[in-house]
């Protein structure tokens, strides 16, 4: 062979790997770009990209239509009002599980598990962007029988005038109904904070503040062990509580593992489980009742002889 066709075949071999590497490069980073963005491991660096990313994700959103419209509304006297717990009497032994900041694609799904293994019906308090990002895991959440309620759409503690206070309620609200098809009255402020110009847009709204009566505290920013984690909530157990916990905002591995401790620790000590809006009815209907009954006793007092 000639060395001039020598030279040009090595340059052919040259130019099919050179070819062969890049699409296998190309191939590879796309496969590690796409896990990260699933995991929520890394966010794009530029604007740009974070636009496109946000698009794309919008869009994802937007193509699961609701199969169904549910309504979780909470009894008229609840409307605007911060509620810490249910007032029942000593002798209703109900609670409430609540998961904050998710909804994410493990601990969520991990945790929805754990709830359907036990007949539980939880309440999820959702942060906007992680359904944007996730909207599957919040279409389970809702298929599941669970009720959704707003937690803003950037998780945002600072003090924040009206048009930003109703922008991070009401795209929640709105991607919220989008995505699940619930339509949520429900709305907590993240890390409890009341006085930074969310609470008081969402009780212009109506929804029902909805704090909680005790916690886990597997959001702290060092989190007890599992076997603390349990003892927290049952210590505080009692009727018409409201616990928080998280599914989201971080590495909730220890909340996953602590609540099928928590769940039969609360059922030994005689509990069932409920949503918020089914908490907020009970008290609703105690009170309709003692108030019906003062209202005969004081009839037999002060009879109206004519």
């Amino acid at each position: 062979m000639s060395n001039r066709k020598l030279s040009l075949l090595l340059k052919v071999v040259t130019i099919i790997l050179a070819v062969g590497v890049s699409s296998v490069t190309i191939s590879l980073l796309v496969g590690i770009t796409r896990l990260d963005q699933l995991l929520g491991i890394q966010k794009p660096k530029s604007e740009t990209a974070k636009t496109s990313l946000d698009r794309a994700m919008g869009a994802s959103a937007q193509s699961i239509t609701p199969a169904t419209v549910l309504m979780n509304e909470v009894p008229k006297p609840f409307e605007g009002t911060i509620i810490y717990q249910a007032k029942l009497k000593a002798n209703e032994k109900v609670i409430a599980l609540t998961f904050d900041d998710g909804p994410s694609p493990k601990n969520t799904a991990q945790i929805l598990e754990i709830l359907k293994k036990n007949n539980i019906k939880a309440t999820f308090f959702m942060v906007g962007q992680m359904v944007k990002y996730f909207p599957q895991v919040a279409k389970q959440v809702a298929a599941d029988g669970h009720v959704i309620g707003n937690h803003t759409w950037h998780h945002w503690y600072f003090q924040m005038d009206g048009a930003t206070a109703s922008s991070e309620i009401d795209r929640t609200a709105d991607i919220i109904y989008k995505t699940t098809g619930e339509k949520t009255t429900l709305f907590r402020p993240p890390g409890g904070f009341l006085n930074n110009g969310l609470a008081q847009y969402a009780k212009n709204q109506k929804y029902a503040i909805m704090m909680w009566s005790e916690q886990s505290g597997d959001a702290e920013r060092r989190s007890p062990q599992v076997p603390m984690l349990v003892k927290n909530v049952l210590k505080e157990a009692k009727p018409g509580a409201i616990v928080l916990l998280h599914d989201g905002g971080g590495n909730r591995s220890k909340s996953v593992k602590a609540l099928p401790e928590m769940i039969a620790g609360l059922k030994a000590q005689g509990y069932r489980f409920v949503t918020i809006p089914q908490l907020l009815e009970m008290q609703a209907k105690e009170q309709s009742a003692v108030t019906a009954a003062s209202s005969v006793t004081k009839s037999h007092e002060h009879p109206n002889h004519q």
